[in-house]
């Protein structure tokens, strides 16, 4: 499915990739047809950068491997170029403190999002296959096989949290949450699955996509106006309205549709690559 394309890109342009729902599907799946493209245009002399709510830690070595130039993690808590850390903002101790002894209070299952690691609680597995729809031993492997790097969380609270998710539970009030922590964290929810939030989030505020494209842009010396956003939830609205074309793959739904210049397939019919190619940024994938 695609609207009216932009432009091709007649120079090379940077493009930031959202990874779940995007770049890989809900099942983890990284498309070949995405894969190819990626390299493709980078050999192209295009740039592409990892644009997620993944921390530095999920990002597995099979993603790397695709040549990205850098990466814009946490939902925009971190951003790396060839290497060089840009930027890195990290959660206040008292907020983790404050957030954990809620979650431990509250029986949820949650992670710490940091930069040195995913630091899980002893509940996680099992809350986290609940929360998605697949309670039981089955749902708890996808879930391990999810986070393959997963450290138990330790009495002493790292020190370099980009975020924190749990898995809802039905009847949580998660508006009463976001009252309690305002002005100290942002309260949002985020799907794992794409049909709908089975998760709960602690982020910073002021924190968000688009913020750090800006940052990137600065430093890289490129308008962003010359930048090319691709992703597929809420939390991509930010990067889709900073880049000079955004693009939303055609699992996304309708709002940040709506706020695209282009939207194409769905990421496990090779959306990614159908986008490239109408860009203009590949011709052969």
């Amino acid at each position: 499915m695609t609207n009216t394309a932009p432009a091709p890109a007649a120079s090379p342009r940077v493009v930031l990739l959202d990874i779940d729902g995007t770049l890989v599907t809900y099942d983890l799946i990284l498309p070949a047809s995405a894969a190819a493209a990626v390299r493709e245009a980078r050999a192209s002399g295009h740039r592409v950068y990892l644009c997620t709510g993944r921390s530095r830690a999920e990002i597995y070595p099979h993603l790397w491997d695709l040549g990205v130039d850098g990466l814009i993690g946490g939902n925009g808590s971190y951003i790396e170029d060839a290497g060089q850390v840009v930027q890195h903002q990290v959660m206040a101790p008292e907020v983790v403190a404050e957030a954990v002894g809620w979650l431990d209070a509250e029986d949820l299952g949650y992670y710490l999002e940091c930069n040195s690691g995913l630091y899980g609680s002893p509940q996680l597995l099992e809350r986290a296959a609940a929360a998605i729809g697949r309670p039981g031993a089955e749902g708890e492997r996808f879930v391990a096989d999810a986070f393959p790097d997963l450290l138990p969380l330790a009495d002493d609270l790292p020190d370099d949290v980009n975020k924190i998710s749990f898995a809802l539970r039905p009847g949580l009030d998660v508006d009463a949450l976001a009252v309690r922590f305002a002005g100290r964290a942002g309260v949002d929810t985020w799907s794992a699955t794409g049909a709908g939030p089975e998760f709960g989030e602690f982020g910073q505020l002021g924190v968000h996509k688009g913020a750090a494209i800006i940052t990137l842009a600065a430093h890289l010396g490129v308008p962003v106006g010359e930048m090319i956003g691709v992703g597929d939830a809420r939390s991509d609205l930010e990067m889709i309205a900073v880049c000079g074309i955004g693009v939303a793959m055609g699992n996304a739904p309708d709002d940040v549709k709506a706020a695209a210049d282009l939207v194409t397939d769905r990421v496990e019919e090779d959306g990614l690559a159908r986008a490239f190619r109408r860009l203009g940024l590949i011709v052969s994938t």
